[in-house]
């Protein structure tokens, strides 16, 4: 009995972590499509409209999808603002950051980066939010940062002086986005996720739009066909398809587990960035990316006895590999 019982909680638990790698390995192919998209001429203000555009229909058939499920608390005026500037600052500021700085960037390193966004959150706790770190927590966050310089360190010996500001710009968008995640963790348990990611992706779009509209009109409307077909599998199949996969293995799995399955995040992207784009692979990277993912390990060691306990005082990990824009 005990057998087969537990056999359904195991096969749960296997397509949680399948669904969780699958998804954090989509959410990587991005940076792939955007440098293809670099090669075919286009800039970042044109790529993140069509992005955006391309994705909103998309996030709105899940919206209503949920909506027939379940039914949708109205919103006040106030939450409302809230969420707009989340979409602001998380999505489209953060995603545009991220963007420029592809253009100086590896795929390998823009990937590492990004995956530091859980010590910056936990940085701001401490620093603005007053929480405490545990010694742990401070021998990750100072591995993870070493390893990120020691992936530069590669990166600028390649691709040149210009390393350090995409580095930067991509880091800018990290930090973004932990705004994003301190501001939306009341959000997410009051409005729900599927609800706060489209309300903001909405406001992304828009703010998409409008600087598209100040910067050139008519560049959405004249790229090449492969600018297109670029956009709409990053629309689709690196950004919504990951993200209802993360969530649903959220909900089956929990955050510290998806978190831990992240991993596999910059692992594919430096190699499809080998395969696709031929970027080089060292053992200088292999070293660095290996210190990154070994710190957000001792985050995800430190953070899952939290939960247990249902305490978490500097929630760094709680929507970590649910980000369906970076």
């Amino acid at each position: 009995m005990q057998s087969a019982s537990g056999t359904p909680h195991r096969h749960r638990h296997v397509y949680g972590l399948l669904m969780a790698g699958l998804g954090s390995i989509l959410f990587s192919g991005k940076a792939i499509l955007i440098k293809l998209a670099f090669t075919h001429g286009a800039n970042a203000e044109t790529l993140i409209a069509l992005r955006m555009l391309m994705a909103l229909p998309l996030f709105w058939g899940i919206y209503w999808w949920q909506a027939s499920k379940q039914k949708m608390i109205p919103l006040g005026w106030r939450d409302q603002v809230k969420i707009f500037a989340l979409g602001f600052v998380g999505y489209f500021f953060s995603s545009y950051l991220d963007f420029l700085g592809l253009q100086y960037i590896s795929v390998g390193l823009e990937r590492i980066v990004l995956y530091l966004t859980p010590t910056v959150v936990l940085l701001v706790s401490y620093f603005v939010l007053n929480k405490p770190i545990s010694r742990l927590q401070w021998y990750a966050l100072a591995i993870g940062y070493l390893g990120v310089i020691v992936v530069f360190i590669q990166d600028a010996s390649s691709t040149g002086s210009m390393a350090l500001l995409g580095m930067l710009l991509v880091f800018a968008s990290a930090c973004s986005y932990a705004i994003y995640m301190i501001g939306s963790g009341e959000m997410v348990r009051r409005v729900g996720s599927v609800r706060l990611v489209v309300y903001a992706s909405s406001a992304s779009a828009l703010f998409s739009v409008i600087q598209i509209l100040i910067y050139d009109p008519a560049a959405v409307f004249a790229q090449p066909q492969q600018i297109y077909w670029l956009s709409l599998i990053n629309a689709s199949l690196c950004t919504v398809v990951p993200m209802l996969l993360i969530m649903i293995a959220i909900n089956r799995i929990g955050s510290p587990l998806v978190a831990q399955a992240g991993i596999l995040g910059p692992v594919s992207t430096l190699f499809m960035g080998w395969l696709v784009l031929s970027e080089p692979i060292t053992w200088i990277q292999i070293g660095g990316m290996g210190l990154v993912i070994g710190a957000m390990w001792l985050l995800v060691r430190n953070d899952a006895p939290n939960k247990l306990k249902g305490q978490n005082p500097t929630r760094p990990l709680d929507l970590e590999g649910s980000d369906p824009l970076n």
